[in-house]
């Protein structure tokens, strides 16, 4: 009887990817490709004493009424799979699969669950999903995982965590993270519930929430699962394992974010031994691509180059001259050597990065040539080269457009395009890139996420730009919703917002909504943050002239926004007067 089992997620594999799935074995596991795992086994042919009932092969479409025959859909299905692995197209397997359903459905028992029926909605869904179908898939998926009953047993047990999952695949492909989390979660539950919370598989289903996790920036959490992963396998696994590997390089990638490098440095250092314990050399390269990422991180340069440099000589060994893998190294010098001021190197490994990127290899994703066009474009940002930035930011997002499950990646890009506008005074290709990222971030669920915030945020200057006054306030309110829950009020994120909020108010008009959130700032500051930074004065400054123009009778216009807005000002010790302006 199967068990329930979970994804091997290898810590380089694309996340939350959907494949029409094979025919499953007695023990289906969830593959590094992340196939969904099938929902029970089932026999692929029907038996001999009722062979004489079958429809002939080369009349698949047989009339409704003979769905009603309990060997048809069986036979529909090993239809649909044989179409499937033959290659002649998934059109014709849709076809198969939507019959099978139906005769499942109606050959039901009623009352009695059918695993059958829930398989060939599995497989339904999975041909919608390689069709690029992905909104039809959720409902035949739904349906799914409602046919199951877990208190049934195993094979019920499996059906229904198959079904959560490839639910939530599907809606990850679909950008909606929030709603592809909550399938997985549900899916942990019914495995917990089935095997034991210290079942090996249970790990692995909690890496590939925790996977999620991450791609929602959820850090706490999948920190979280990544220390129950690491308990499970230490349990159920020899010491330095593959499995603890791939566990230590996911809680490195959370320490990261998290800021933690030396915890992070710690797991990578140990993923790395068990790497070359298991003779993994391409691994350990990577790894040591990451390990450099820390130094850099720590400002330890030297080291970081060493790492760098290791990992460069294993991969054009091992992978050639021209593989995407060495043009990532590339970027990371490329990185490393911007930082500490040698812009002849930076521009140098910029350019063979970019030449790689060019002429990609046979089997270069996509994905991995956007990646890394995204990366360059943030040096050349940094080097003051916004329309070369841009270009390549346009390159990115052309490669993007029309792979599924990358509308979050597009809205990404699509910000940072959005700032290039605004570097280069074009505010209303600024606004519209910015209004676009804002539109895919709302439908993958994002509305909460910090990210969003800022962006909310950067939307709402390039309306100020347009002198868009009541549509920048909107967004600045929203941003400050979203910025005062995610990060806190004392974050530098939210302080610039209420600073550009307070600005657009005075602009508006509204001098006592403005002089509100001042005060509230500057008693922030007072009481949490210090005073010793340079906002500060400026913040005082301004709600004193505020405070003075609300204190006598007036019945002046609106500020002129050329007067508030000053967005290639930079602060310095020397400036004696300083202008309050819009903060991005």
């Amino acid at each position: 009887m199967p068990g329930l089992v979970s994804i091997k997620s290898p810590p380089d594999a694309p996340l939350l990817r959907i494949t029409v799935p094979e025919p499953p074995p007695q023990n289906p596991t969830r593959t590094p490709n992340r196939k969904p795992p099938s929902a029970s086994p089932s026999r692929s042919k029907a038996s001999p004493a009722r062979s004489a009932k079958k429809p002939p092969p080369d009349s698949p479409n047989p009339d409704d009424s003979s769905l009603d025959n309990p060997d048809l859909g069986p036979f529909l299905l090993k239809l649909a799979r044989d179409t499937i692995a033959s290659g002649e197209g998934p059109g014709k397997a849709l076809d198969y699969a939507i019959r099978a359903a139906k005769s499942f459905e109606r050959c039901a028992v009623e009352g009695e669950p059918s695993l059958d029926l829930a398989m060939s909605l599995h497989v339904l869904a999975a041909i919608y999903c390689s069709l690029g179908r992905f909104d039809e898939a959720v409902p035949v998926l739904e349906r799914a995982i409602q046919v199951p009953d877990v208190e049934r047993g195993p094979d019920h047990a499996l059906a229904a965590f198959s079904g959560d999952m490839q639910l939530g695949d599907t809606y990850s492909m679909l950008g909606q993270v929030e709603k592809s989390i909550g399938c997985y979660e549900e899916g942990l539950k019914i495995q917990i519930q089935a095997l034991g919370e210290t079942d090996a598989r249970v790990g692995e289903t909690c890496r590939y929430l925790a996977e999620a996790h991450v791609q929602a920036m959820q850090f706490d959490k999948a920190e979280e699962l990544c220390k129950k992963t690491l308990e499970i396998h230490r349990a159920h696994s020899e010491p330095a394992s593959l499995e603890e590997a791939a566990d230590r390089r996911l809680m490195a990638l959370v320490c990261e974010a998290k800021g933690d490098y030396e915890a992070a440095l710690e797991h990578l250092v140990l993923a790395s031994m068990a790497m070359i314990a298991n003779g993994q050399e391409n691994e350990v390269a990577a790894i040591d691509v990451s390990i450099g990422n820390i130094y850099m991180s720590l400002c330890r340069f030297d080291e970081a180059v060493f790492s760098y440099q290791k990992a460069l000589t294993v991969f054009k060994s091992s992978k050639g001259d021209n593989h995407p893998s060495v043009a990532s190294v590339f970027v990371r010098l490329a990185d490393l050597y911007h930082r500490t001021g040698k812009l002849r190197e930076s521009k140098s490994y910029c350019e063979n990065a970019l030449r790689i990127f060019a002429k990609p290899v046979p089997g270069t994703t996509a994905e991995e040539i956007a990646g890394g066009l995204t990366e360059i474009s943030a040096i050349y940002e940094s080097v003051d080269e916004p329309e070369e930035a841009l270009k390549l930011l346009q390159k990115a997002m052309k490669l993007l457009e029309d792979k599924p499950g990358q509308r979050s990646t597009i809205a990404g890009i699509e910000a940072r395009m959005g700032v290039m506008f605004y570097i280069l005074g074009r505010y209303e290709e600024a606004r519209n890139s910015f209004e676009s990222a804002v539109a895919k971030l709302r439908a993958s669920g994002e509305r909460k996420s910090a990210f969003f915030g800022v962006v909310l945020n950067q939307t709402g200057l390039a309306c100020v730009q347009l002198f868009k006054i009541d549509e920048a306030a909107e967004l600045f309110e929203e941003a400050r919703a979203i910025l005062e829950q995610e990060c806190g009020p004392c974050h530098q994120d939210t302080l610039g917002v209420y600073s550009n909020l307070a600005a657009t108010y005075d602009a508006m008009g509204r001098v006592e909504d403005a002089i509100e959130i001042l005060e509230y700032v500057l008693k922030l500051r007072e009481e949490k943050l210090g005073i010793a930074n340079p906002d500060f004065e400026d913040e005082k400054s301004r709600l004193a002239e505020l405070l003075k123009e609300a204190g006598r009778s007036r019945n002046r216009k609106a500020k002129s926004l050329e007067n508030l807005i000053d967005p290639n000002s930079r602060r310095t010790k020397k400036e004696g007067t300083k202008r309050w302006g819009f903060k991005i």
